[in-house]
């Protein structure tokens, strides 16, 4: 019969004393985080009865940490894709019992999105979000760093100057980016619409920009229009395209610049029962996986959520920290392209 591995030969093999690993069982006294995931391991290996109770010793002696989140669009699968990766990131960290809390602004008001930051502050350590730009939300962020609540600006990049930092794309590029992909692909010169969300996302004022800037400076033959806004809505989107092209018989290209994608790629199915004007929206559902490969789509430019949120996870858990010195920044991540034949 086999003998039972024993509290000997756990320390024999963590390279501990047995006092050490009684401690390590018992948690009389602390033992050191390092040491106690040494001594796991170690009963691990070599079968030791009690390794069960290590494990919950080990996590038992993990800092607690939570995260708070406000999002968008609940029912957007973009969204529903980036609170599955945001809990996914905060699942892999290994040095911290994580947890996330996850709220969707009611609307776009600035005071349906200040008053869900300032709920969260009292129950997290830290708190990102998605936010229009406002004096509203500069003055939350204010408050909530005062209490010593970190704050992070995720995809628009609001409260600069006061929000702890800023993670998603380089806008300004973006926009250059779908200008570039547009006039390439044209069929021929003329036109151009861009939609964004409205006026107090900050971000889609950068892309317009960025999209404006590389037309005059490397494609005067176009004409890029009045800009709409589309509230981010499916509805209009789809109303103000099917007018655009009615209005405007040579219409080359359109770029959305934040949400409301579907819209346009419904009014372009139903306005031509092959593709005629470039199409480059941001990020890749079903709907707009789905153009790509029927050509309704030219390209999509997508936030990499996966990076986005384990970087996100890691710098939010270094201000709890005082990892970062408290200071304030940008963190840009590199978009993914899609194209038809990667559809």
């Amino acid at each position: 019969m086999a003998r039972r591995p024993t509290v000997q030969d756990v320390a024999r093999e963590a390279g501990v004393s047995v006092t050490t690993v009684d401690r390590a069982l018992n948690g009389r006294l602390r033992v050191r985080e390092d040491t106690l995931r040494k001594i796991a391991d170690a009963a691990h290996r070599v079968g030791y009865h009690a390794r069960g109770l290590l494990s919950q010793n080990l996590d038992a002696a993990k800092p607690e940490v939570t995260f708070g989140f406000v999002l968008i669009k609940k029912a957007q699968e973009f969204y529903q894709n980036f609170a599955r990766e945001i809990e996914t990131a905060i699942a892999a960290r290994p040095d911290i019992r994580g947890r996330a809390i996850i709220r969707y602004a009611s609307s776009q008001s600035p005071d349906d999105f200040a008053e869900a930051l300032k709920a969260l502050g009292p129950k997290c350590d830290a708190v990102a979000a998605v936010a229009v730009n406002h004096q509203r939300l500069t003055q939350a962020v204010q408050e909530l760093q005062a209490d010593g609540v970190p704050v992070f600006s995720l995809l628009n990049d609001f409260a600069q100057g006061v929000r702890r930092n800023y993670l998603g794309l380089n806008n300004m590029k973006i926009g250059r980016v779908a200008a570039w992909m547009v006039t390439g692909r044209a069929r021929r010169p003329g036109k151009l619409a861009v939609f964004v969300g409205g006026n107090r996302w900050h971000g889609h004022d950068l892309r317009e920009v960025g999209f404006r800037s590389y037309v005059r400076e490397n494609a005067p033959e176009f004409t890029v229009l009045e800009t709409l806004v589309n509230l981010e809505t499916r509805q209009l989107t789809y109303e103000a395209t099917l007018d655009l092209v009615r209005r405007h018989p040579d219409l080359a290209g359109i770029y959305i610049a934040g949400g409301g994608m579907e819209g346009a790629i419904a009014a372009m199915r139903e306005l031509h029962a092959s593709p005629r004007i470039a199409l480059v929206v941001n990020e890749l559902t079903d709907d707009s996986r789905a153009a790509l490969a029927d050509g309704y789509v030219t390209m999509a430019i997508c936030t990499p959520l996966a990076e986005l949120c384990t970087d996100l996870v890691d710098l939010m858990l270094r201000a709890t920290q005082g990892g970062d010195g408290g200071i304030a920044g940008q963190h840009f991540l590199d978009p993914r392209i899609i194209l038809p034949e990667m559809a």
